[in-house]
């Protein structure tokens, strides 16, 4: 039952989704969505924003959303990314034709004319991914970094960033150094929503899926491999990659499937899709350790270089997390994103947190997202 507060809040997002300086002239109607239990006041907690703030950002995000998968088709190979600006008042779309810009403002953002498409960034980044394994330079993360047109490479020390650009082939004006001591590992503590269990290891379920008849979840990869069973809920590991990639599926048939995350308190979020979020919009995950946290999504596409070997196309951000919430949900509003994969930093200092995206999981195994 919602509370008198969240009936409050739900009708104060539908009025912003109408009100969004993001709203084109002609607009197609605002999505009716309620925050989801909890996450106002996690967003004011971890955000440090107010009540009204967070409904009015959570209302923008909608619609960044959808003008944002609009106009990337539309403009083709011209796309240069988009993100929104801190207070995600304004989607910002960049572009490599200046005439295109007339249509991204009529759909409500604002155009940035760009040198390099996204297309050409990524690009640029997967000469990156495919020398790093054997380049060894011990940079550990790469991604496109869609605001300032570039790949950006986070490595201990400028010159190990400048070898890894270097064993690439890449022109060293696409790509910037970031001199950093950020070091990644697996959110994986061999003691991860809900806690699940493969042997004496825990870790987190993602989202509840369904192949055909039988219900399951997903969740990191790092966690199981194929084969392996789990226990509450029990299961088996269906399929799993890591590294390269950091996701899983297991089988728990017996168990009923819902939609639903466990929010702030314990309070249930219900999933409604899994449409990606912009750059800049905000994030939360569950997990069986932290619990409810949230952030801000800073980066798609980053390749993060763990210990046991790099991850590509995971999502930086900056909600923190520790280990045992592996695998665990990241969610923006109502809308999947995907299973925590790991990141530097705890929940006391703060810290950086990745995420496979969801979508990719259930594409590559065929599965059902349970929606509500």
């Amino acid at each position: 039952m919602w509370s008198k507060r969240m009936g409050l809040v739900g009708a104060t997002i539908m009025a912003a989704c109408l009100a969004t300086p993001l709203a084109p002239a002609a607009a197609d109607p605002a999505p009716q969505a309620t925050a989801p239990p909890g996450m106002i006041d996690a967003l004011e907690r971890d955000l440090g924003i107010s009540e009204q703030q967070a409904v009015q950002r959570l209302a923008n995000e909608q619609r960044a959303a959808v003008a944002e998968s609009r106009l990337s088709t539309a403009l083709g190979s011209s796309y240069g990314g988009a993100w929104l600006n801190e207070d995600a008042s304004k989607l910002m779309v960049a572009t490599t034709d200046a005439a295109a810009t007339p249509g991204i403002e009529a759909q409500g953002a604002s155009p940035v004319v760009v040198s390099r498409s996204l297309d050409q960034l990524n690009a640029i980044k997967g000469q990156v991914d495919r020398v790093a394994e054997r380049a060894k330079t011990g940079a550990t993360l790469w991604y496109v970094d869609v605001a300032s047109n570039s790949v950006v490479i986070n490595a201990p020390t400028q010159e190990a960033g400048d070898a890894l650009a270097a064993a690439a082939g890449v022109d060293r004006d696409l790509v910037r150094v970031q001199v950093s001591a950020e070091k990644p590992e697996p959110f994986i503590n061999i003691i991860g929503g809900s806690a699940y269990y493969i042997g004496s290891s825990r870790c987190s379920v993602g989202f509840s899926v369904t192949r055909g008849s039988t219900p399951g979840f997903v969740t990191a990869g790092h966690c199981g491999r194929a084969g392996s069973r789990t226990t509450n809920p029990t299961g088996t590991f269906q399929g799993s990659s890591f590294p390269g990639n950091d996701y899983a599926w297991v089988a728990a048939p017996g168990n009923t499937p819902t939609p639903y995350v466990r929010g702030s308190g314990g309070a249930l979020v219900t999933v409604r899709g899994s449409q990606q979020a912009s750059v800049g919009a905000s994030i939360c995950r569950s997990g069986s350790t932290t619990g409810w946290r949230c952030g801000l999504i800073q980066q798609h596409n980053a390749t993060v270089t763990y210990p046991q070997g790099s991850v590509y196309g995971l999502t930086r951000t900056s909600a923190c997390a520790q280990p045992g919430d592996s695998g665990g949900s990241f969610i923006s509003g109502s809308q999947a994103q995907g299973v925590t994969s790991g990141g530097s930093g705890n929940c006391s200092i703060g810290g950086t947190t990745y995420h496979q995206p969801v979508n990719e999981i259930l594409g590559v195994y065929g599965l059902t997202l349970t929606t509500g």
